[in-house]
């Protein structure tokens, strides 16, 4: 079996299922007649592979795996935002920054990673059209200040990037969901080492509930009422390739 320089990897699966059929490329949420989907990026060229329904994935066993996660089999319940509703969402964040701080002369924009750069840089271009000012876009990363830090041994320490004062500024923090708060907490520890903003604001793209800190955002892209068990995945063009916002939950 051919596996073009890459791992050949085998996926036995101790449940039965049904058959995704063989397809030069595999990626999530392609396989609406299966029912589920796989969590993942795939290329082969092998027979179809059988996915065990609700089990424990270890391994995709394709020829020519080019990226595989550890995790369940997932279905995929609603697509919550595609591309223009995305647009829209932003802009309309966009021109509520500029509204309640009276235009964009004291702002901020500080992309929480990793998705909630590119949506930084995204609210910054709109914020231009609509002001005419660069607003300045910073990079946080907060690795180091999560409360769950010794709970995640895979989880990367990346730097930050800010390199402008935050000192009497109007900091909005940006980041892709919105869930406990414990990010966001995280978020405004690792902001006070750089000063003492005039104003911390929160922009998030979507707010999925659940909150177990007593945080809110001031700016949200879309609302949207979830059970404990279902994701929220954000896909956006910079990292992904596509913009969509889908809901999921695991299958029983």
């Amino acid at each position: 079996m051919p596996n073009n320089g890459r791992p050949a990897l085998m996926m036995d699966m101790l449940s039965q299922g049904s058959f995704c059929w063989q397809m030069p490329k595999v990626s999530l949420y392609q396989h609406s007649r299966v029912g589920y989907y796989v969590l993942g990026y795939t290329s082969f060229n092998t027979s179809p592979a059988r996915l065990g329904r609700g089990a424990d994935v270890f391994a995709l066993a394709f020829a020519g795996v080019e990226h595989f996660l550890l995790g369940r089999i997932t279905v995929a319940e609603a697509e919550i935002l595609d591309h223009d509703g995305m647009r829209r969402a932003l802009m309309r964040i966009a021109h509520e920054i500029v509204e309640r701080n009276h235009g964009a002369s004291q702002l901020m924009l500080v992309g929480i990673r990793s998705r909630g750069v590119p949506l930084a840089w995204r609210i910054q271009h709109n914020i231009k059209l609509i002001e005419e000012v660069a607003v300045p876009v910073e990079i946080l990363d907060i690795g180091l200040y999560r409360d769950d830090w010794f709970q995640r041994p895979f989880n990367p320490v990346r730097s930050s990037d800010i390199s402008t004062t935050v000192n009497h500024r109007v900091v909005v923090l940006v980041d892709d969901v919105l869930f406990t708060g414990r990010t966001i907490r995280a978020a405004m520890d690792a902001l006070s080492d750089y000063g003492r903003p005039l104003a911390i604001q929160l922009a998030v793209l979507v707010d999925r509930g659940h909150r177990e800190l007593p945080i809110r955002a001031d700016f949200v892209g879309k609302n949207i009422p979830t059970s404990r068990n279902e994701k929220v995945l954000v896909r956006l063009k910079e990292v992904d390739g596509e913009d969509r916002v889908l809901l999921s939950r695991p299958l029983d």
